[in-house]
C-alpha cells in the first residue's frame, strides 16, 4: 500500500540540529509503524506481498531500503533547507487481491492511520502520567513541537520528543485519511463500494494523473485544515483549558 507519511509542518525556518534528530527519529518510527500496520493487516487478510518483502516489522531497515528517497533524503533535506520535514514510505500489495477482496483491501488501508492514532494515544498517556507525577505541565502557548512543557530543564528533551510524536502522528493519521488518491483514505472508501464496482474504482485510483491531482488537492486542503485539527487534539489532551 502506497501512503504518504509526511507533509509540510509549520515550523520556524532556523535549523536546530538537536531538534532535527528528534524529528527524524519520530518520523522514521511513525512511518515504519504505519507501513508495518499495512503489511501486517494484508498478511492476516490473505496478501503476503509485503511480508515477503520483510515489511511486517518495526525494524525500519526494510522500509528504508524500499523508499530511501522518501524516508532519508527528502526528510533530511527538507528540514535542513526549509526547517520543516516531509517524506513518504510504502508497502507493496497485490492489486488482484485488492480487486478480489475490496473490503479486506479497505481494512489494510485503514490500518496505517490507526497505527498513528495508537501512537497519539500512547504519547497522550505518557504526557498525562508525567503531569500526574509533577514532571510536565501544559504550555503557555501551544505549537506543533510544544504540546507539553517540563518543570525542569532535565525533562525538556522528553517533553519535546513527546510533543513531536503527538503532533506528527495526529498529522499522519488525519492527512492519510483524506479520501483522495494516493492517500489511504481513498482505499478506505472501498468499505462503501459494491464488489461489482470495486475493480473499476480501484483502476481509477491507480491512475497516475488522478494520484498527482489528488495529492495536490489534499496538500492544499490540509494546509488550511491542520491547525484546527491539532488544536482540537490538544484540547482533548487538556480538557477545560481551551487553547485557541
Amino acid at each position: 500500500m502506497t501512503s504518504f507519511a509526511g507533509i509540510r509542518t509549520i515550523r520556524p525556518v532556523s535549523v536546530d540540529f538537536t531538534e532535527g534528530i528528534k524529528w527524524y527519529l519520530a518520523f522514521v518510527f511513525s512511518t515504519t509503524a504505519h507501513e508495518a500496520a499495512h503489511a501486517w493487516t494484508a498478511l492476516k487478510l490473505g496478501d503476503d506481498t509485503a511480508h515477503r518483502g520483510g515489511q511486517v516489522t518495526l525494524d525500519p531497515t526494510p522500509h528504508i531500503k524500499r523508499e530511501p528517497i522518501g524516508m532519508v533524503a527528502v526528510p533530511i533535506l527538507s528540514y535542513l533547507l526549509g526547517g520543516w520535514m516531509i517524506g513518504w514510505a510504502s508497502a507493496p500489495y497485490n492489486p488482484k487481491w485488492a480487486m478480489q477482496y475490496p473490503k479486506r483491501a479497505a481494512a489494510m488501508s485503514l490500518a496505517g492511520p490507526i497505527s498513528n492514532l495508537i501512537i497519539v494515544i500512547l504519547a497522550a498517556v505518557c504526557i498525562r502520567i508525567g503531569m500526574a507525577g509533577g514532571y510536565f505541565e501544559p504550555p503557555d502557548r501551544m505549537t506543533f513541537a510544544r504540546v507539553v512543557d517540563a518543570h525542569t530543564s532535565g525533562g525538556f528533551f522528553v517533553a519535546s520528543f513527546l510533543s513531536i510524536f503527538f503532533s506528527l502522528n495526529v498529522l499522519l493519521c488525519t492527512f492519510n485519511l483524506l479520501p483522495l488518491p494516493p492517500l489511504d483514505g481513498s482505499g478506505v472508501v472501498m468499505f462503501f463500494v459494491s464488489e461489482e464496482a470495486a475493480p473499476r474504482f480501484l483502476e481509477l485510483l491507480y491512475s497516475p494523473a488522478l494520484r498527482m491531482f489528488g495529492l495536490f488537492i489534499a496538500w492544499r486542503i490540509f494546509g488550511v485544515a491542520f491547525p484546527a485539527i491539532q488544536l482540537a487534539a490538544v484540547n482533548l489532551l487538556y480538557p477545560g483549558l481551551h487553547y485557541q
